[in-house]
């Protein structure tokens, strides 16, 4: 089992989750994040005054499933949240090791 672990801009949300569950993903995790890579955040004018915004608004995507999903799962995720702007994201895939359904004990890939 694999997670994968996809931050993306906040409006291409729907579009990925879409191209997930076309791929066959059944269940995915949403997280609000903030953060800031290569892009290292932009200056903004409020009330006159110029100030740096560090932390940019993101979406934490996660998604755990079997092995031959993920290649599946990740063309969909870039395919999907890729705007060819800076700062469309990263997608980090780990190993799971157990994964078990709290309701009926299921383990593995079954829990999934």
């Amino acid at each position: 089992m694999k997670k994968i672990e996809a931050i993306i801009k906040p409006f291409k949300v729907d579009e990925v989750k879409e191209a997930l569950q076309e791929v066959g993903v059944q269940g995915l995790s949403l997280i609000e994040v903030k953060g800031f890579g290569r892009q290292k955040g932009h200056t903004e004018l409020y009330r006159g005054a110029e100030y740096v915004v560090d932390f940019l608004p993101k979406m934490k995507i996660e998604v755990v499933l079997a092995d031959d999903m993920v290649d599946a799962a990740v063309e969909a995720i870039i395919s999907a949240a890729k705007t060819d702007k800076i700062g469309d994201g990263k997608i980090f895939v780990s190993t799971i090791d157990q994964a078990i359904r709290i309701r009926t004990g299921e383990t593995g890939d079954e829990a999934l």
